[in-house]
């Protein structure tokens, strides 16, 4: 008897973590219904997108991308667009790219076997457009880790802060949490099948509330950190609104917790915070960096930034400027302001030129650069754990990644390269803006 053939598909995901995570689900899911993964549009029978709508660029370039292959038709190829902008534009998307058979929003990925039924039986308009706010969200019975070492695990969907430029509510609902008892039995399986790090995600990680009203966010931060078998704990992305004391209490107090704070300022001037509708001030925020930095560990602190809201002047963008200074920040991932679709910013001027916001997003970049080429600078003749990402590059260098979420790129007088996944003890020799060099040492 001939074997059935072997349906194809490929995926390509934007935009963050959360994104990265939920096509996990997407890929175990479709592995689990028979179909292989292909590297390429031209080798797949079904094209998935799965997309991101925080800023514009994302956006479009999905739809770029659909009408850059949309030639592949011909083929007999379907196309399917998943995630924020699928939960965004719903069936308008069919009206954009009629060539587009499947849109589905990650609350109901849980739903794709039925969907896939429906495609392969010839429907051209499959939908998967569920209530954002159902707590069936996390639950994918089938999950393709992309990293044997590394996993993630979501504990929170949803956004109630409702920033002005933000459209995380409008894609993915209000804010809900995952059982702690859930979590924890999560991180258990992952440790028996040889994870050793672990990532909490949620739009806003730390305003974790859990159902069962048994743990808050910093202690089940601390529980998942005493898993047996895993090494490294590392959470994004936090809110500042719910930023407390006690998450810093428990990194100091847990080993496994990676010494590492993602706190998104988004502007340094408290007016455009006001406008921004973030409902916290500078002095407010610096009170939470202040936490941090009075803790006994070391901890390594990034941020996001927007510049060119509506209404920030030229003092506002100085006071972004100064906050550089004054937070040491290790890393900014810094954006011009775009409108997105049902915010409330859409409704303001968008009164600085394009020019301007390019000019202001460069000087601070180049500040930025100037700060983390000082900032790294501390970490030379420390000895940092690093975890093995990459073998060896043309310089013949080793990447691994610190508890701090730096890059170091090490050598070793090993005959054998360290395996990936592995972790290893390195002296740090240099330091560039962006990464770390070292030596590991002999075990």
């Amino acid at each position: 008897m001939a074997a059935a053939p072997t349906k194809t598909f490929y995926l390509e995901t934007f935009g963050c973590q959360m994104n990265v995570h939920d096509s996990e689900k997407v890929i175990g899911t479709l592995e689990q219904q028979g179909y292989s993964q292909v590297q390429s549009e031209e080798a797949a029978d079904l094209i998935l997108y799965n997309t991101c709508s925080i800023r514009d660029k994302a956006e479009q370039k999905v739809f770029n991308r659909l009408n850059d292959t949309k030639k592949l038709l011909k083929q007999g190829k379907k196309f399917g667009v998943l995630g924020c902008v699928a939960q965004q534009e719903g069936e308008k998307i069919f009206e954009r790219a009629p060539y587009v058979s499947l849109v589905s929003g990650s609350a109901s990925y849980r739903k794709l076997p039925e969907m896939l039924v429906q495609l392969e039986a010839g429907d051209r308009r499959v939908t998967g457009l569920d209530d954002k706010a159902t707590d069936e969200t996390f639950v994918t019975e089938f999950t393709a880790r992309s990293n044997k070492h590394r996993g993630y695990i979501t504990i929170v969907e949803g956004c109630d802060k409702f920033c002005a430029y933000c459209v995380v509510p409008y894609t993915r609902g209000r804010e809900r949490s995952r059982t702690s008892t859930s979590v924890l039995h999560e991180a258990r399986q992952m440790a028996d099948a040889g994870f050793t790090e672990i990532q909490l995600l949620g739009q806003n990680v730390n305003s974790y509330r859990d159902p069962e009203a048994k743990l808050s966010f910093a202690e089940l931060l601390a529980a998942v950190g005493e898993v047996a078998g895993i090494r490294r704990v590392r959470f994004t992305t936090s809110h500042p609104r719910d930023f407390t004391p006690e998450i810093v209490q428990a990194i100091d107090a847990v080993p496994t917790l990676c010494d590492h704070v993602h706190l998104p300022v988004q502007s340094g001037s408290s007016h455009v915070l006001g406008l921004m509708a973030r409902e916290y001030t500078r002095e407010w925020y610096l009170e939470r960096i202040s936490w941090i930095k009075a803790a006994k560990r070391d901890i390594s602190m990034t941020t996001d930034i927007i510049v060119g809201f509506p209404g920030e002047t030229a003092q506002d963008f100085e006071d972004t400027i100064t906050m550089l200074a004054e937070v040491k920040y290790d890393a900014v991932f810094a954006f011009k302001y775009s409108q997105r679709p049902n915010t409330p910013a859409i409704h303001m001027a968008d009164s600085i030129a394009e020019e301007e916001k390019s000019v202001r997003l460069q000087v601070l970049l180049e500040r930025q650069r100037a700060l983390q080429k000082e900032h790294y600078g501390r970490h030379v003749g420390q000895v940092l754990e690093v975890m093995v990402e990459g073998q060896l590059n043309a310089r013949g260098q080793i990447t691994g990644r610190t508890s701090q979420n730096k890059t170091l790129n090490f050598t070793t007088t090993q005959m054998i390269s360290p395996a990936l996944g592995s972790y290893q003890q390195v002296r740090v020799t240099d330091s560039f803006p962006n990464s770390l060099v070292g030596e590991a040492l002999l075990p």
